[in-house]
């Protein structure tokens, strides 16, 4: 696992990625750490719960469909203020597609879930290999900050 958190002062943005071994144990692991990380940058509880979600639901997809043997998954996030992107890249370039579960199926509804939890999601290439899932949060603004700018 590589950790880079770097803070961006003109944009204000704050930034974390780490990169995971494609094994189901590591999607708690990425639940984690987010919620640290959100946590360190003053986002409400409500607010925690919802990034790590759709952290978690995307890393889950990220291992079961797109994992090779010899490449990593990786997770960003990119805060600023009440906006949260959320990136999740992967070795396949098979794009997501919602599949309808039945009522019985214990699978096949985590990107409906982050398509209504999130403001906007999408896909795009990566290169030189993979595809790059992301979802766009609306958040509370973080505890001690205001949107004021100077």
């Amino acid at each position: 696992m590589h950790a880079m958190t770097t803070y961006d002062r003109q944009a204000a943005a704050q930034r974390w990625q780490m990169q995971f071994s494609p094994v189901r144990r590591c999607v708690p692991l990425v639940r984690d750490l987010v919620a640290k990380m959100l946590t360190g940058w003053r986002y409400g509880p409500d607010d925690i719960d919802r990034v790590v979600l759709v952290c978690g639901e995307l890393s889950a997809n990220a291992v079961e469909h797109g994992g090779r043997r010899g490449h990593l998954f990786e997770v960003r996030l990119t805060a600023d203020g009440p906006h949260c992107l959320v990136e999740v890249s992967d070795a396949s370039r098979t794009p997501p597609h919602p599949v309808e579960a039945g009522e019985d199926d214990e699978g096949g509804r985590g990107l409906l879930l982050v398509a209504a939890l999130a403001e906007e999601t999408g896909h795009h290439d990566r290169h030189p290999i993979g595809k790059t899932v992301w979802a766009r949060l609306v958040l509370d603004t973080p505890k001690g900050t205001t949107n004021a700018t100077a």
